[in-house]
């Protein structure tokens, strides 16, 4: 169980991310991290910790921007001593791509044996989190072929991504020059709950 968030508004999303990450604290208390994104730069910030200590002031600053993501980590897969597991997780192909996500994938083995062999795409954690991003990244990049992206694309990628990947699970990414995508398994078993306020749309988990 993970707790997260993303939020696109018209003001800066930094703070609110913050706020949306200590209601969901419950959720997961091994490590926190918050993603922004200012024109077409991602600007990132993650560490073991709580979310109180691992985002300071001078931490806050270095994240503008008016949409972003975040993430608190209750490790049910890979190394929970590992900071480098900290979400949220970042790929630069194609367009670059940052992700968070809840839940956990029963064929993450088999899908880092096709990442490697298949799709020839590196993965250097034990998190199963890093396999679906490179999942995601991989689709896209397939259903695109180099052209820009398209929502009809992108619903084709997610399509092909719940055909690859088995087990629970809540993704927020983050799409670079293109916006926020939201998805969950197909069972509802990790569920997402969307809210909307005068200056921004926000995605989180419904409390289960």
């Amino acid at each position: 169980m993970c707790g997260i968030v993303g939020v696109v508004s018209t003001t800066p999303v930094n703070q609110l991310i913050y706020d949306a990450l200590l209601l969901l604290q419950h959720r997961g208390q091994d490590a926190a991290g918050i993603v922004t994104q200012q024109e077409r730069k991602f600007f990132m910030h993650k560490a073991k910790g709580m979310v109180k200590d691992v985002f300071r002031t001078r931490n806050m600053r270095a994240l503008p921007g008016n949409v972003g993501l975040g993430q608190v980590r209750y490790p049910t897969a890979g190394n929970a001593a590992s900071e480098e597991e900290a979400q949220p997780f970042y790929v630069n192909a194609p367009f670059g791509v940052v992700m968070v996500h809840n839940g956990n994938l029963t064929n993450a083995k088999q899908l880092r044996e096709e990442l490697a062999s298949t799709d020839h795409r590196h993965t250097n954690t034990e998190s199963d989190s890093e396999v679906l991003l490179n999942v995601l990244a991989h689709e896209i990049g397939r259903v695109t072929s180099g052209a820009p992206l398209t929502p009809d694309e992108v619903f084709k990628a997610v399509r092909a991504v719940h055909k690859r990947i088995k087990g629970s699970y809540a993704v927020i990414a983050l799409i670079a020059g293109y916006g926020l995508l939201a998805f969950r398994d197909l069972f509802g078993i990790r569920p997402l709950c969307m809210g909307k306020g005068r200056m921004a749309h926000i995605c989180w988990p419904a409390n289960r």
